[in-house]
């Protein structure tokens, strides 16, 4: 296969390149779903025992970008798998979006997680023309909550009780971020 040359690729920066969601993902996605306290964080509750065959599902669903969830898999830039992002809950309509993400156990705390949503806010805010990001953390999230913060995003509320979860109903807490806020954001880093 031919080296590719990513030096004008709009899908990375300096430390992250996104590509597709591939079907050869499917272990990824595997190996993930042992790690319970990240996927409690992120699905706001316990799943039931992965399998094979789900993880195979999963990637051979939401590869290419198929089922209005663009999915995601990020790459450091040397070309190792760091965990995945997906923009969802697109409504054209009114102009609104979310992003879920899971970095993979061992390269959490290195700004793959902000940096590539950063690239996915440019993309839905730029290129898409969707004017609100909107999304939640469970209670006791501090390395998301910090991480929304770190791109801009404010926090807007408290949905209070929101998810069961071990063994206590958990409070929901709201953050948001226009595209007029996003680029004020910008501007302010670059001064």
């Amino acid at each position: 296969m031919r080296t590719i040359d990513y030096s004008s690729y709009y899908w990375q920066d300096d430390r992250i390149r996104l590509r597709a969601l591939a079907p050869e993902d499917w272990e990824d996605h595997y190996i993930n779903r042992f790690d319970t306290q990240a996927r409690r964080l992120l699905e706001c509750a316990v799943e039931l025992p992965p399998t094979m065959v789900e993880a195979q599902r999963f990637a051979e669903t939401y590869a290419g970008f198929a089922n209005n969830r663009l999915m995601f898999t990020m790459e450091s830039l040397d070309g190792e798998n760091v965990g995945a992002l997906n923009l969802n809950s697109i409504d054209e309509r009114n102009g609104t979006f979310s992003i879920g993400i899971q970095v993979d156990r061992d390269h959490r705390g290195k700004g793959y997680g902000t940096s590539a949503i950063h690239l996915l806010l440019k993309y839905a805010f730029f290129e898409r023309r969707l004017n609100k990001f909107n999304n939640y953390v469970l209670e006791g999230n501090i390395a998301s909550a910090t991480m929304l913060r770190k791109v801009g995003c404010i926090q807007e509320g408290i949905r209070r009780q929101m998810f069961y979860t071990d063994g206590r109903y958990q409070d929901c807490i709201l953050f948001g971020l226009t595209k007029d806020e996003y680029v004020e954001f910008l501007e302010g880093k670059e001064t």
